[in-house]
C-alpha cells in the first residue's frame, strides 16, 4: 500500500467512521488520532476538529439546519481570527464585519498557533453547539485536553500560556460579536415560536400539531456575513393549481410517482435520497454539517495547507449561514405547500414520503419552495469548485459504514454533478417537488458567487 493511500484510509477513519459511531472505543480513537493524515501539522488540528464536529453536530437537537449554519460560520471565524496574523496575504476581517473587535496587542510576540486554535476550538464549539445530548457531553474538554497534552510536548509554560490566553481571547471577542446579532440570539431559544402562526391561502404551507409548528419563521432577520435577503434575487413559484392537467399538478406526480417506484424497487433512486437526506437528529449529520464532512474528504484528498483550508472554511460557514438566511426568508414569503399534503388530498389518500420511516412526521416542519437543502449544497458546492476547481475524482464517504439507512459511498467527477444529485435527491424522497429544488440550487450558487468575491487577502 502506497503512502497517499494510507493516509487517504486513516484520514476517512478518522474523520467519518470514528466521529460517526458513539460506541468507538478510546485504544483505537487514540491510535487513529495519532497517526498524521495530512503533511501541515495545523491542518491535522483543523481536519480533527471537524471530525468531533460531525459527531457532536448528529447528537444536535432542535438546531438544524440554521442554527447549525450559523453556529459554523462563527465557528470558522474564529478560527481563522486565531491564526490570520501568522497567515501569509491574508488579514483579519475586524475591518470587514461591523462590531467585530479583535486587539491584535493582547497575542503575546510568540505564540504556538496550534496549541491557540486548539484553545478556541474548543471554546466556540462548546458555546454554538449549545444542545448535545448526553451521548456526546464532555467530549469536548476532553478532545481539547488529550489535544493540548501532545502539542505542548517540548514547550514552555510561557508559551504555553500566552498561547492559550490567544485562543481563549478571539473565541470570547467572536462570540461576543455573535451576541450582538439579538434576533439570532432569541431565536436559537424558541426555534418553533408558538407566537407564528402560518397565514391561510390557497396552496399554503401549515403544520398539522405542534410538533410539526414552523421552524425558524423569523429566520430572515438574522445576521449574513455577505450576501443579505436584499442583495439576493428571488423566483416566484408556479402558481398552484389543483386542475390535473396543470404544471403544478405534473410536479407533484412525478415527487408520487419517484417516492413510489423507489420504495417499491429499492433503487438507486432510493440510495441518493436515503444517502442526501441528513434530516434526522441522532441518526444523520445535519445538511450544512454534511457539507464540512465533504470539506474535510477534500482537504484530506488535497493535502491542503492550513492557510487555504481556513480561508476554505471560512467562506464556506459563510455561505452555509446566509444560504440559510435568504432560503428561509423566501419560503416564509412564499409559503408553498409540502407534497405530501397535496399529494394526499388530490392523487393518494395513503401517500407516505420516503423520509417517513425515520421520523415522527412526514415533512421537515417548514414551507417547501426553495429546498434548504439544495442551497446549502450548491453554496458549498460553487466554494468548493472555486477552490478545487470543477473538474475532480471525488468520492463522498460522509457514511461509509452505516447500515441503518444507505449510506454506501457515492463517486463524482465533477463537483457540479455532486451538486445536482443532491438537490434532487429530494423529488424522490417524497419532500420537494422539481421546482423547490430548481430554486434552491440557483439561490445557492448566487450566494457562493458572493461568497467567492469576499475579499479576504492584503489589497
Amino acid at each position: 500500500m502506497t503512502t497517499s493511500n494510507l493516509k487517504w484510509i486513516l484520514g476517512l477513519v478518522f474523520a467519518l467512521v470514528v466521529f460517526e459511531s458513539c460506541e468507538t472505543d478510546d485504544d483505537q480513537f487514540n491510535t487513529v488520532l495519532n497517526e498524521s493524515i495530512v503533511s501541515d501539522e495545523t491542518t491535522q488540528l483543523i481536519v480533527e476538529w471537524n471530525g468531533l464536529f460531525l459527531k457532536l453536530d448528529r447528537y444536535t437537537f432542535g438546531m438544524r439546519p440554521n442554527a447549525t449554519a450559523r453556529a459554523l460560520a462563527y465557528i470558522h471565524l474564529a478560527a481563522y481570527e486565531t491564526v490570520v496574523d501568522d497567515m501569509t496575504d491574508f488579514t483579519s476581517n475586524t475591518s470587514r464585519l461591523q462590531t467585530l473587535t479583535i486587539d491584535s496587542t493582547q497575542r503575546a510576540n510568540s505564540i504556538d498557533i496550534n496549541i491557540a486554535l486548539n484553545t478556541c476550538y474548543a471554546q466556540v464549539v462548546n458555546h454554538f453547539m449549545y444542545s448535545t445530548t448526553s451521548e456526546v457531553d464532555g467530549e469536548i474538554d476532553v478532545f481539547k485536553a488529550m489535544k493540548e497534552t501532545a502539542l505542548a510536548v517540548n514547550t514552555s509554560t510561557e508559551l504555553l500560556e500566552d498561547s492559550r490566553q490567544w485562543g481563549n481571547y478571539v473565541a470570547q471577542q467572536v462570540i461576543a460579536y455573535s451576541q450582538t446579532d439579538v434576533q439570532a440570539e432569541s431565536q436559537i431559544l424558541e426555534p418553533q415560536p408558538l407566537s407564528y402562526e402560518p397565514p391561510v391561502g390557497e396552496g399554503f404551507w401549515t403544520y398539522s400539531a405542534d410538533p410539526e409548528r414552523a421552524l425558524f419563521p423569523y429566520w430572515e432577520s438574522v445576521r449574513t456575513f455577505v450576501i443579505s435577503t436584499d442583495e439576493t434575487s428571488s423566483i416566484a413559484p408556479m402558481a398552484y393549481s389543483a386542475d390535473s392537467n396543470s404544471d403544478y399538478f405534473a410536479q407533484m406526480i412525478e415527487v408520487y410517482t419517484r417516492n413510489n417506484t423507489a420504495k417499491l424497487e429499492d433503487n438507486e433512486d432510493l440510495w441518493i435520497a436515503e444517502y442526501w437526506s441528513d434530516d434526522v437528529e441522532g441518526l444523520m449529520m445535519s445538511p450544512p454539517g454534511r457539507q464540512i464532512s465533504i470539506a474535510n474528504q477534500l482537504i484530506i484528498q488535497h493535502d491542503l495547507n492550513h492557510e487555504t483550508s481556513l480561508v476554505l472554511l471560512l467562506k464556506l460557514g459563510f455561505a452555509l449561514n446566509d444560504a440559510a438566511v435568504s432560503t428561509w426568508a423566501d419560503k416564509y414569503n412564499y409559503m408553498v405547500m409540502r407534497p405530501n399534503t397535496y399529494i394526499q388530498e388530490f392523487i393518494d389518500a395513503d401517500y407516505e414520503t420516503n423520509l417517513y420511516r425515520f421520523i415522527n412526521w412526514p415533512n421537515p416542519s417548514f414551507p417547501s419552495y426553495p429546498s434548504g437543502h439544495s442551497c446549502f449544497v450548491s453554496a458549498a458546492g460553487g466554494v468548493f469548485i472555486n477552490t478545487f476547481g470543477n473538474d475532480i475524482n471525488f468520492t463522498d464517504r460522509s457514511h461509509d459504514g452505516r447500515t441503518e439507512f444507505r449510506g454506501t459511498p457515492r463517486q463524482f467527477n465533477f463537483i457540479s454533478d455532486m451538486v445536482e444529485e443532491a438537490s434532487f435527491s429530494r423529488v424522490p424522497l417524497g419532500v420537494h417537488m422539481r421546482i423547490d429544488c430548481s430554486e434552491g440550487m440557483r439561490l445557492g450558487y448566487e450566494i457562493s458567487e458572493a461568497v467567492n468575491n469576499f475579499e479576504l487577502s492584503v489589497n
